[in-house]
């Protein structure tokens, strides 16, 4: 891998992670595409040992890291919250009770990945493959529309300023009443990410819609479900990087984390500004439409 691929590799993870788009089926798909030596870091990918596959995993880091600098001040408070439940032995806020569906959510999806990640990457990271799950990614989120355009909104009740903060208390009242059933089905869902083609944020949201959430607090929700499985995720991979596998790449590794974190704190400020007014039907027509052509290209047909 050179620095150029580098580069494009951090930009693409770092663009289509927050997306309700997925990452990892971009990254075998868009280098697919191109062909060459960014074709055979594809091939490489689906070996059991992969410098590619651990310098992609590994840039899962530099998503968390913009997901926590975006929210930096959300997660400080449902730190705070968390602990203060251990200490009190019983949660009384809305903070302290979203700070446990997350860490509800987190278990599953956690179980499934330490369990499936290394073999279903290896197994599915596949151009054909990730063109498929891509058009399974459209549905799913043209379920989540189709779910979303038959709830009928409700007048919201009055809320305090929200001054610099991205969740108000309003918000954070209605993410915390998703429930204990709802966050731990979400994150169980969030497991189809481990598909290449197949977008965590967007299961997230999908199931954050079918319990009556708006799409602007359904991304939120999934960012903050996201947000410890990527770190997760990334954190397990750096001893693959400091290893024999990432010999000849940790200088491109650190670039394409540079890239990924700024295309992530991008991407993030114009996701959460797209969903305020708009919905999932572009994104669910890209993934059908890129994964048609795809799946087209790389011999279903």
């Amino acid at each position: 891998m050179n620095y150029l691929q580098a580069v494009v590799i951090g930009l693409i993870q770092g663009i289509f992670e927050v997306f309700p788009l997925s990452s990892l089926g971009h990254t075998v798909l868009i280098p697919a595409w191109i062909g060459g030596t960014w074709g055979l870091m594809v091939r490489q990918e689906s070996r059991p040992e992969s410098p590619y596959l651990a310098f992609v995993v590994g840039l899962h880091l530099a998503n968390a890291l913009a997901l926590l600098i975006f929210y930096l001040r959300e997660w400080a408070r449902l730190i705070i919250a968390f602990f203060r439940t251990i200490v009190r032995r019983r949660i009384e806020t809305d903070s302290e009770r979203l700070a446990w569906l997350i860490v509800i959510a987190t278990i599953p999806v956690g179980i499934l990945g330490i369990l499936l990640e290394h073999e279903f990457r290896v197994l599915f990271a596949k151009p054909l493959a990730a063109a498929l799950f891509l058009m399974v990614n459209g549905l799913i989120l043209a379920a989540g529309e189709r779910i979303r355009r038959r709830q009928r909104p409700e007048p919201e009740p009055p809320d305090e300023p929200a001054g610099r903060r991205l969740i108000t208390r309003r918000t954070e009242r209605e993410l915390a009443g998703i429930g204990a059933r709802s966050a731990l089905v979400i994150g169980a869902a969030q497991s189809l990410a481990l598909l290449a083609g197949i977008s965590r944020e967007g299961v997230a949201m999908v199931g954050g819609l079918y319990r009556g959430l708006s799409n602007e607090n359904a991304l939120r929700f999934a960012f903050m479900l996201s947000t410890p499985v990527i770190l997760a995720a990334g954190a397990l991979k750096v001893p693959d990087l400091l290893g024999p596998l990432g010999r000849d790449i940790r200088g491109q590794a650190v670039v394409g984390s540079i890239v990924a974190v700024l295309a992530s704190l991008a991407a993030i400020a114009l996701v959460t500004r797209w969903f305020k007014t708009r919905t999932l039907r572009p994104f669910a027509m890209y993934s059908l439409l890129f994964g048609l052509a795809s799946a087209i290209r790389f011999g279903l047909f």
